[in-house]
């Protein structure tokens, strides 16, 4: 375990990277408890899997680009310590499976020679910030939103805002008003624009807040029509810090942003994150483009000899999966990676590929493909016949086909029934019988485990959900069908009606039903989203009723897709919402363990996150005491409330002021040298006086 520290050159990384190997070594010892340690290695992209004693390892790639060299080294690491299969997701990351703990701080420390991370990829964190994989060379941008999506990344990775919330926060930035990006269902989501002031185009971002998946899905809400590029990530810190602040950590189906804004309304939230603007370390941030325009530079490859193929499959695929670019004489080819699921051996063949006759360059896809671009108008034909090679060329890309699914019950501990399994029979069944829907770029299937929506099945077209069934006392798996969602573009979209639940095994049967509906009743170029608003729920109801009883159930229908075995409903521990062990001595541990970090940012003159890391501390030394006390709260805003209530008011702990005005100098100062150190000194007495507190009850 030694040999990885003297190949890490980031300090910052190498620290984490051996705090990690030191809590799992405390972990295996029994000295530190199981919950407490999972919030630290889900921060770290360390994620629990199905199977007993190992782990799914989450690589941030941010709006899914990756280079030659970062995908080699992730094959390198995959190959070593994973099964060589790398799983593309819904938010442009790779994932590996059945990695054991022990060596993810060296896995971490390799990924790291090609500035490759996991920080982040999981837990209460900002995951990893998504955008249009077409960003850069989509011929109807107004602008390549690619650096500013960057910014946002490396702005709020590691940034002490965003390292304990309540829930997670997910970003998305589209490069046009075809909402690529799906800024809708997003926390947060940009929309790129330009205005014209004068004889000057100003570049900006329509922006969209409070929207979501899940069981109970949410459009987001529209808050800024037009903001400056300059003021995105202001912004960005402003809407993180409130959702910190006032949301739900109690009770976790109530914890995403979408509920604290339907709580609050959006003009209160607002406020709020107006409130915040004096405490922020910029109030402007321009993002200078200048050097990662210098850096886009389109390839000139030496054509080698091939033949052009002239059969029909070549015309397909070159008709589905061949996008133009805004570069004139250059296109982008879209690969078809069934499953998002790929191997390390066809991995490093694309790496070398695009090495040499590409732009260096492939951006993982929201329905888990790949694009590689800048490809050269005479090279098509030849990146055809190397695909073809890896079997990779087959057409419908981003098509009816072309599934999306989560992993389900192959390895999350969320699955209810099996996604994967029921999308490769169904992809068969539209290949097999409706090839002509594979040329319709309006018609999507996507597929989730369980209601938690990682393969974003209530904004598909036809959307399937992991659901369980009970026919007398035996359960089976079923599928809960949903209809209509789409997305219209320029920050509009539709969530799909929950229509009826079907038995798993009579999914492929549905699926066929509603297809040959669409197909003998929609007008002529009527999308399924209007069509399905046409003819209303109670429609698709009828038709898909008669595979919904279960009067003749059979014994095949016991056996999910996929799996041998009869089904058995198991679901474990979710970890999506990197659950924290409430107990006090971890609390107040976690109080001192921030201070110490403050103290390491004020000594590097890092002001505004030793501020925040300062008040964090506080949060969870006022956590503890109550956590004693029997008192619950379930957010910072309440803490801060109750702690007065329970302690200052009544004078069991003497403070110098409440604990509401000393912790709420954070939004009321600038982040200055002064500030940071005279908070810093309040914090230190509020855990004195905590602490103390905590001493003599113990023993009294």
């Amino acid at each position: 375990m030694q040999s990885f520290r003297t190949e890490i050159e980031n300090p910052v990384v190498e620290k984490e990277i051996l705090e990690l190997e030191k809590k799992i070594a405390l972990f295996r010892n029994g000295k530190i408890d199981e919950e407490k340690f999972r919030s630290l290695r889900l921060a770290r992209g360390i994620y629990g899997q199905r199977q007993e004693g190992v782990q799914m390892i989450r690589i941030k790639l941010p709006y899914g680009r990756v280079t030659s060299g970062k995908l080699n080294r992730i094959c390198d690491v995959s190959e070593k310590y994973s099964t060589g299969r790398l799983h593309i997701t819904t938010r442009q990351d790779i994932q590996i499976h059945y990695v054991s703990i022990d060596n993810t701080p060296e896995l971490w420390a390799e990924l790291d020679q090609d500035d490759v991370t996991i920080r982040e990829a999981c837990g209460n964190t900002v995951r990893n910030i998504t955008a249009s994989e077409t960003a850069g060379i989509d011929p109807k941008e107004p602008f390549d939103v690619t650096p500013y999506a960057d910014a946002a990344f490396k702005y709020m990775l590691r940034n002490p805002v965003s390292q304990e919330m309540g829930r997670k926060f997910k970003i998305s930035f589209s490069s046009s008003d075809e909402d690529t990006a799906l800024s809708y269902l997003h926390d947060l989501g940009f929309i790129a624009k330009v205005k014209q002031e004068g004889n000057e185009q100003i570049k900006g971002f329509k922006v969209l807040l409070g929207g979501g998946l899940g069981s109970q899905p949410r459009h987001a809400d529209v808050v800024h029509e037009f903001l400056p590029t300059d003021q995105i990530i202001p912004f960005i810190e402003g809407v993180v810090r409130v959702f910190d602040r006032h949301g739900e950590r109690a009770k976790r189906m109530k914890a995403r942003m979408k509920f604290l804004i339907n709580s609050l309304g959006v003009d209160e939230f607002l406020r709020l994150v107006d409130e915040e603007k004096l405490a922020l370390p910029f109030q402007t941030y321009p993002i200078d483009t200048t050097e990662f325009d210098a850096a886009r530079e389109l390839p000139n490859p030496v054509v080698p000899e091939f033949t052009v193929p002239a059969d029909e499959d070549y015309r397909r695929w070159k008709l589905t999966n061949v996008l133009d670019q805004k570069q004139k004489g250059y296109f982008s080819i879209g690969v078809k990676v069934h499953l998002g699921d790929f191997y390390i051996k066809e991995a490093r063949q694309l790496a070398e590929l695009v090495k040499k006759y590409a732009s260096d360059e492939i951006r993982f896809t929201l329905r888990q493909n790949l694009l590689i671009r800048d490809v050269k108008e005479e090279l098509i034909p030849f990146f055809y016949q190397e695909l073809k090679k890896l079997g990779m060329v087959d057409y419908g890309y981003n098509s009816v086909g072309d599934i999306t699914a989560c992993p389900g019950t192959d390895t999350c501990n969320l699955g209810i029934a099996s996604s994967t399994g029921a999308a490769v029979v169904m992809e068969k069944v539209i290949l097999d019988e409706y090839p002509e829907f594979l040329f319709n770029k309006n018609l999507n299937i996507k597929i989730s485990g369980c209601m938690n929506a990682c393969g974003q099945h209530n904004m598909a077209s036809i959307g399937f959900q992991g659901m369980s069934m009970k026919v007398g006392k035996a359960v089976l798996p079923a599928l809960q069908v949903l209809l209509g969602g789409a997305t219209f573009g320029d920050g509009k979209g539709k969530f799909a009606d929950k229509v009826i639940k079907v038995p798993s095994k009579r999914g492929p049967q549905a699926l066929r039903a509603l297809l040959d509906d669409f197909k003998s009743g929609a007008e002529k170029e009527e999308n399924y989203a209007a069509y399905y608003e046409r003819k209303g729920q109670m429609y698709f109801y009828e038709i898909l009723k008669p595979f919904a009883g279960t009067d003749n159930i059979t014994e095949s229908d016991f056996v999910d897709w996929g799996n041998d075995e009869a089904y058995v409903k198991a679901i474990g521990v979710g970890e999506c919402a990197g659950v924290v062990i409430d107990l006090v001595s971890t609390l107040l541990l976690e109080a001192r363990e921030k201070l110490a970090d403050a103290e390491d940012s004020l000594k590097a003159g890092k002001w505004s996150d030793g501020i925040y890391q300062t008040y964090t501390s506080m949060m969870n030394a006022g956590k503890a005491i109550l956590t004693a006390e029997g008192v619950n709260t379930n957010s910072f805003a309440n803490l801060v409330i109750e702690f007065d209530k329970q302690f200052t008011e009544t004078g069991k702990i003497n403070l110098s002021a409440s604990f509401s005005d000393l912790v709420y100098q954070l939004k009321e100062n600038q982040p200055s040298e002064a500030f940071a150190l005279a908070y810093y000194k309040i914090a230190e007495q509020v855990f004195e006086a905590i602490s103390e507190y905590r001493a003599k009850e113990v023993h009294a």
